[in-house]
């Protein structure tokens, strides 16, 4: 950086842009800032070189040195409008998110950036600042302090009936509270969201992600059909805007799918004009179960949750659906393939099943202790010996019902003689 400024015009402006490096650029855009002009044109040809420096700093991945422009800029914000300094700040923030790796470097900013905000008294760009803080926090697994930051915020914006900051902050508590397994408390946060969406107008992005939402919590609860819809409008808003969560949307669509036993549906919805603009291994891997699941195989499963490991395992919501239909899946084949048995090597249902023989033992034994069948494993023989169901007498049945009857008779004539005595 220079110790010479430049004048914030025009011209210094065009000098900077037409720099043939980067980092000559950069030098050119903080010796504009340095001009010490505070006349209306000054000011408005510092706030184009700020948005333009923020740009170059990204684009070399200077993070700290996005940090550091937003402590040099303090002085300037108080010559500019409330507005124009949140909207700067905001920027600013969201171009050291888009550098990778910068989680941490973020809490900190937002850290630093929610302390001045209070010095000043500066509600507005504080609460937004705060948002965007417990959704770091969240993606960063430090629940404990997001909900203790969100449930301040909330009542605060409330009070001030903010109702589109309200949406934000409802639609991330229940985020939050999703993520630390709370059903119910998730649905009533996402209900608050809907309900201050509804009073106002909600951009396609912000009811999409209501929308995207919705469709896991009903999803959790099983109930996929009416989480397919809820996935598909996600799907509507995301694909005409273009967002990247799109795809996600197009893959938990095929996830209700499968989960309902309509997998040869999956390769439809793929084909589909709206799917093939999402061809890539989110849509391949979803492809891989569903041919699993239509084909009844759990090598084949195996094989789409090892080739797929990203895609799958690693987004925790398919990962929590995929477990359950693959234990459906492997209890119903083994129960197939132990039926006409009696006593049978452990072994030779693993070379059936084509699994791992500790898996199947494993399966097997959390099977019997479920009572998914009648049976016990001799280990030392290394077999599963199946046991005919036992058959439950009707004579206990009867007994206990007579025994019932009985009760009430004696309490019926109880109340009788009582009435007589009085």
């Amino acid at each position: 950086m220079s110790s010479s400024y430049l004048p914030a015009t025009t011209d210094s402006m065009v000098q900077a842009l037409e720099a043939k490096e980067p980092a000559e650029a950069i030098a050119i855009l903080y010796r504009i800032l340095e001009n010490p002009s505070s006349s209306p044109e000054a000011l408005r040809m510092k706030e184009q070189a700020i948005s333009n420096l923020s740009d170059f700093l990204r684009q070399e991945k200077r993070a700290e040195d996005l940090r550091s422009l937003l402590t040099q800029l303090r002085p300037f914000f108080s010559l500019i409008p409330k507005a124009k300094t949140a909207k700067i700040v905001r920027g600013i923030i969201d171009q050291v998110a888009k550098i990778p790796g910068t989680s941490e470097l973020q809490i900190s900013l937002c850290k630093e950036m929610v302390q001045w905000t209070r010095t000043e008294k500066r509600t507005f760009l504080r609460q937004r600042i705060e948002a965007r803080l417990a959704a770091l926090l969240m993606e960063n697994q430090e629940y404990s302090e997001a909900l203790t930051l969100l449930s301040g915020l909330v009542k605060e914006v409330r009070r001030l009936d903010d109702k589109l900051l309200l949406v934000d902050i409802d639609l991330l508590e229940s985020k939050l509270h999703f993520s630390l397994r709370n059903l119910p408390k998730a649905k009533a946060a996402l209900t608050a969201a809907r309900t201050a969406a509804n009073a106002i107008y909600v951009p396609p992005a912000q009811q999409g992600t209501i929308d995207l939402q919705s469709g896991i919590l009903h999803a959790e609860e099983k109930d996929y059909k009416t989480a397919y819809s809820y996935f598909f409008e996600a799907f509507e808003a995301f694909n005409a805007l273009e967002d990247p969560r799109a795809v996600f949307s197009l893959k938990y669509m095929l996830l209700c799918k499968i989960m309902v036993s309509q997998a040869d549906d999956v390769a439809g919805i793929i084909a589909s004009k709206a799917g093939l603009n999402y061809m890539g291994p989110e849509l391949d891997a979803m492809k891989a179960v569903a041919d699993a699941h239509s084909k009844r195989s759990l090598k084949f499963f195996e094989t789409a949750l090892s080739n797929y490991k990203a895609q799958l395992e690693e987004d925790p919501i398919v990962h929590r659906h995929l477990s359950s239909l693959y234990d459906t899946l492997l209890e119903q084949n083994l129960c197939r393939l132990i039926e006409p048995f009696s006593r049978v090597e452990i072994t030779h249902v693993a070379e059936l099943i084509e699994l791992p023989i500790d898996h199947v033992e494993k399966k097997l034994s959390q099977m019997i202790l479920d009572k998914k069948f009648a049976g016990t494993l001799d280990q030392g023989a290394g077999c599963l010996i199946i046991f005919d169901d036992p058959k439950t007498d009707a004579i206990f049945p009867a007994t206990l019902d007579t025994i019932a009857n009985i009760g009430k008779v004696v309490d019926s004539l109880y109340l009788r003689s009582a009435k007589i005595m009085a």
